[in-house]
């Protein structure tokens, strides 16, 4: 996972994977946002700092010469296939130069790379590029039942289950989009294993790219049943759908209410209702272009994030506000694997710090000024060109803030977290 999403975002034909499986006596690691792609991406995208200060030109260029475009295959995702055999992946939507774009006007790239560095405390600016997936090619799957009522709702039933990304609402919007209806028309129930279809399940950045996918699929056969009835009791063979009714071409009329309760109970009687199971043997790319502003106090070898401006290609997005909300809870936790998350154990494998006032994770407290934006595009594989925004943003903040150390500083470092001490024993190596 690790190699196949870090080594998705260049364009490089050649690659090698070498991976060690090690044995410790810590405590088992389990599933987190990114599973896996903040750690390759840390290592990525530290190195092609290097590499442009090397070269002697702007990190910002050297991704923008090499980063993947639509049309470009991406040949780690056949060889590295998860949980079974790979797929080819041809890019079909790729906003990611109009994110480092926006990115860099946002955060004042030029001013600030190229800014004074005077007195104790440095001001710097950094940037990282990522990318994730949607969901698991060839194994996840999502199925749906939508059932039409005679006051105009409609009954969704899905096994995707809302962990607190709002997916409950944005499956609804979709129903709503195809039916042309109110949200407030859909009545959502989920992951009720008694009552509702099978869903693979809530992970992986699936939901809205699989699960709304069945959605679409199901409200569009359930939007044709109820657009075939209505022809059959108006008695005519051209109409079209709009504003909740049936129109046939003499302006004659029958609203989504009349035709359900005549189909339940007096002509043509059938039950409208739609079945729809999605898998998809694509996982589309969603982009992330993040841009840290801190300070390093060069005498105390505190860092302060100033700002992060974070912006990501996730599709056409459903919900603009819940999409938000997912880059607000990513950007803090990528910044307290930078800067404060780490664990301590003694020699027998015990930790030391399990609770909150000696493991720090940022808080509302802790959090710099924060920016987000999002640069769309149009995936032809998801619903309504959507992509996944739940874990992409995580990916790219630990190593924006670790390259923009170096950009006010000069100090480069490899690992996190990054300690005031690693601050000055860096930047006074004759005083270890």
């Amino acid at each position: 996972m690790t190699a196949q999403k870090a080594l998705s975002i260049y364009r490089c034909p050649n690659v090698r994977v070498v991976g060690d499986g090690v044995y410790t006596n810590l405590p088992v690691a389990g599933a987190y946002r990114g599973y896996g792609s903040p750690q390759g991406f840390f290592g990525l995208e530290i190195l092609v700092d290097e590499i442009a200060a090397g070269l002697g030109i702007d990190p910002v260029e050297l991704r923008r010469k090499n980063h993947i475009r639509p049309g470009d295959e991406v040949p780690i995702t056949e060889v590295l296939g998860e949980g079974r055999e790979g797929f080819r992946t041809v890019i079909d939507s790729n906003g990611l130069e109009e994110c480092i774009q926006v990115g860099m006007r946002e955060i004042g790239w030029e001013e600030l790379r190229n800014g004074a560095k005077e007195g104790p405390v440095k001001r710097g600016v950094g940037v990282a590029i990522a990318a994730q997936g949607c969901g698991i090619a060839g194994i996840d799957m999502g199925a749906v039942f939508i059932k039409m009522n005679e006051d105009a709702s409609f009954n969704l039933l899905m096994g995707a289950t809302d962990l607190g990304t709002g997916s409950d609402t944005a499956l609804a919007q979709i129903a709503a989009e195809v039916l042309e209806v109110p949200v407030e028309k859909i009545i959502v129930y989920s992951s009720d294993t008694d009552m509702t279809p099978f869903d693979t399940g809530a992970y992986a950045s699936s939901t809205t790219y699989i699960s709304g996918g069945a959605v679409k699929k199901a409200a569009e056969d359930v939007k044709a049943q109820i657009l075939e009835q209505g022809k059959k009791l108006l008695g005519v063979d051209e109409a079209e759908i709009r504003d909740g009714a049936v129109i046939a071409a003499d302006g004659r009329r029958m609203t989504y209410e009349e035709i359900c309760t005549k189909a339940l109970y007096t002509d043509e009687q059938a039950q409208i209702m739609g079945i729809a199971s999605n898998m998809s043997h694509l996982s589309p790319l969603p982009f992330n272009a993040t841009f840290a502003d801190v300070s390093v106090d060069t005498e105390t070898g505190l860092v302060t994030v100033n700002r992060i401006v974070s912006v990501t290609d996730a599709g056409r997005v459903i919900n603009p506000q819940m999409a938000e909300g997912q880059v607000e809870g990513a950007v803090p936790q990528s910044l307290g694997m930078a800067l404060s998350e780490h664990m301590v154990f003694d020699e027998h494998g015990v930790a030391l710090n399990t609770d909150f006032d000696r493991y720090h994770i940022y808080t509302a407290l802790d959090m710099p000024e924060l920016t987000v934006r999002f640069a769309e595009s149009h995936e032809s594989s998801g619903p309504f060109g959507a992509k996944a925004v739940g874990e992409i943003p995580i990916n790219a903040p630990a190593p924006a803030v670790i390259n923009a150390i170096y950009n006010a500083c000069g100090v480069r470092l490899r690992s996190v977290p990054v300690s005031p001490e690693a601050i000055l024993r860096a930047l006074r190596p004759e005083d270890r």
